[in-house]
């Protein structure tokens, strides 16, 4: 499946949070908190307003955005005003 978002959205491909501490303590998925750090996948048309290209690292708010499921695969769709950092 294809998914292009509009306007001024991006669609990040959500990174996994390491499931083990230092101690080598394993932290169920439930226990563990959401990731804030993606990979940009796609982005929208909006270029005046988008300031990220395909392939960036990016950090967002917490709270921000849509989660959707493609292929297995959890991503996010964002508003260009709810990322917050490119992580280089």
């Amino acid at each position: 499946m294809k998914v292009k978002p509009l306007a001024d959205r991006v669609m990040v491909k959500l990174e996994k949070n390491e499931a083990k501490t230092a101690g080598g303590i394993i932290i169920p998925d439930t226990a563990q908190e959401k990731t804030q750090t993606g990979l940009v996948v796609e982005i929208g048309d909006d270029s005046e307003v988008i300031k990220v290209k395909a392939g960036q690292r990016v950090m967002y708010d917490k709270y921000a955005g849509t989660q959707i499921k493609i292929d297995g695969v959890e991503h996010l769709i964002l508003k260009m005003s709810d990322i917050i950092a490119v992580i280089e």
